[in-house]
């Protein structure tokens, strides 16, 4: 790696705050391996992040990353930082690309904040058809699944943006809010400090790769696969192939609520949750599954998969338009 500090590594990302705020992150930690890194930041402002409509009109969340794989394809840039939250797990990845690394994962929980001076403090006190604002499948049907008689508003932008909307600073084609929810993860890596209910996971089942960012290169880029290996964190890792496996074998789609979250014991044995919802949140599929022998991680995804499966969850992705 002696000649890399004479190379300036180009590095793709969305171009929101949130999303170059983690590719500063991501800097940081390459820079504690090699100081002299000279690196180069490509904003991508995507079609997905232009359209202010249903995401899944558009072809889905794929969308947030399609742009800046063909970029890296190209030769464009040298890496992507990507959520890994947002990589289809229906499709493979675009030829010649690798994921050779994932960050640490962050608290993967979701957050409900309330709009400022509401003195509602939870999901329970809030009244029957409260607008709670999210544009989630997974987190609208959890929500309905709890509180059907709540409704969901979908609402898209940056955080800062979507806080506005929260609080009345902006419109919001005439829906007055009661409540949001958001990535805790998300508040924290943008330095929002706010009060809010933070849900368990129980109550609110966190998606494939919640908060772990993917670092992506080409695969015969040996030099930049060998430099990004460096951040990689090999528990997440484990942890994140498992959830993929399982969301792949689903064949979800964009428009699929899909919840999925593995951990590891502290003896080392990973255990995986999964769960399959349709839309209100009222057919669900659930599953959980531990990897005994601590095996291989991919084993224990195609296991929850199965599991998933012989519940009924083919019938509910395939019964949700897209």
């Amino acid at each position: 790696m002696a000649d890399f500090p004479e190379r300036t590594l180009r590095i793709g990302t969305r171009s929101s705050p949130l999303a170059l705020t983690q590719t500063d992150m991501v800097i940081a930690a390459l820079r504690k391996h090699q100081p002299e890194l000279q690196t180069e930041v490509v904003p991508v402002t995507t079609e997905a992040d232009k359209w202010q409509g249903d995401l899944a009109q558009l072809g889905g969340k794929g969308l947030y990353v399609r742009e800046i794989d063909t970029m890296l394809q190209r030769g464009d840039i040298d890496a992507a930082v990507h959520c890994v939250k947002d990589v289809p797990g229906d499709i493979p990845l675009p030829r010649g690309l690798i994921f050779a690394a994932y960050m640490e994962r962050p608290d993967v929980r979701d957050i409900l904040l309330f709009p400022e001076g509401s003195e509602h403090t939870s999901l329970a006190d809030l009244p029957a058809g409260a607008n709670i604002l999210s544009s989630s499948v997974r987190r609208k049907a959890q929500v309905l699944r709890a509180r059907p008689d709540l409704k969901v508003v979908r609402v898209r932008g940056a955080i800062g943006s979507r806080l506005e909307k929260l609080d009345g600073k902006k419109k919001l084609d005439g829906v007055k809010p009661d409540g949001m929810i958001l990535a805790v993860a998300g508040l924290a890596r943008l330095g929002i400090e706010r009060p809010g209910y933070v849900l368990s996971l129980d109550e609110m089942l966190a998606p494939v790769g919640a908060g772990v960012l993917g670092l992506e290169c080409r695969q015969d880029d040996v030099a930049v696969g060998a430099l990004l290996e460096k951040v990689n964190h090999p528990k997440t890792q484990r942890e994140v192939t498992a959830e993929r496996v399982m969301l792949h074998g689903l064949r979800g789609h964009c428009n699929s609520p899909i919840a999925g979250y593995c951990t590891t014991e502290g003896d080392g044995q990973l255990s995986l949750r999964g769960m399959v919802f349709d839309r209100e949140g009222s057919k669900f599929a659930n599953v959980m599954v531990w990897d005994e022998h601590q095996g291989d991680p991919a084993v224990l995804g195609a296991r929850a998969c199965a599991e998933l499966l012989r519940q009924g969850a083919r019938d509910i992705i395939q019964g949700i338009p897209h």
